[in-house]
């Protein structure tokens, strides 16, 4: 699994104003995360006809999504658990993915990401060591997403039974970070934000171009504290730094 936590600190209002959202279009709020998992609610950058507004356009909207994308046609929520990540090779042949890709595609905003390095413990066993990566300059990540709406039949209420979810996309690392895995979520530039959004861009190919994995020098890993492993903890601590002496001896201490 690649992309299986990353990290959502900032407010809501500073996240729309970075992705130019009006703030009467921000719909719902969550509490900074430092150690976002599966199932978990997170943000998503959208562009839909706002609800409760008397108007037929589009627009940009920061809304609430739970990690692990559930397919309109899914019998069972859970199998959003298993469909956190998105092969972007693959995309257009996935049913759980096709019709999101061409009209359904999300921003998810973060400040970095974890990846997890296969080291030796001082006993000899395998252990896994975190890393964190992110921006140089620390700005934010919009990683490229996909969305879907399912509706519970077995919900009391129609304002109930709408689960709204997404996946990260992913694609192969670039040279630096696929020391530590062979996949990266995939980022969309701020050029390309408005072309990845667009419900109306449908064709597969100009889509397509829009996605480039990251460049080379633009993101740091650096290796982080084991607790970030159980996603019981939270806290800014998660994603420092931690010195070379408590790394593994096999484990780099950054790229």
């Amino acid at each position: 699994m690649v992309c299986g936590r990353y990290a959502s600190a900032r407010k809501a209002e500073d996240i729309a104003e970075s992705f130019g959202i009006r703030p009467d279009h921000i719909a719902g709020s969550i509490d900074a995360d430092y150690n976002v998992a599966p199932t978990k609610p997170v943000y998503a950058v959208v562009e839909r006809v706002p609800r409760h507004e008397d108007t037929d356009q589009p627009a940009r909207q920061l809304r609430v999504a739970r990690w692990g994308l559930v397919p309109s046609w899914a019998k069972d929520p859970a199998i959003g658990n298993r469909l956190i990540n998105a092969r972007v090779e693959t995309i257009e042949q996935k049913p759980a993915f096709r019709r999101a890709f061409a009209v359904r595609r999300c921003l998810l905003p973060a400040d970095g990401y974890s990846e997890w390095w296969a080291a030796t413990g001082p006993d000899g066993k395998p252990v896994k060591q975190p890393f964190f990566i992110r921006p140089r300059d620390q700005s934010i990540l919009a990683m490229a997403g996909l969305y879907e709406f399912w509706r519970d039949p077995n919900a009391d209420s129609d304002e109930d039974a709408w689960l709204f979810s997404v996946t990260v996309l992913t694609t192969s690392a670039e040279d630096s970070l696929g020391h530590v895995h062979d996949r990266m979520p995939l980022m969309v530039d701020p050029s390309g934000w408005s072309a990845w959004l667009d419900p109306k861009r449908a064709d597969p190919a100009s889509v397509r171009d829009l996605l480039v994995p990251a460049r080379p020098g633009l993101l740091e890993a650096f290796p982080v504290s084991r607790a970030v492993n159980d996603v019981r903890n939270e806290g800014p601590h998660l994603i420092d730094p931690i010195p070379a002496e408590e790394l593994p001896a096999d484990a780099p201490t950054l790229f």
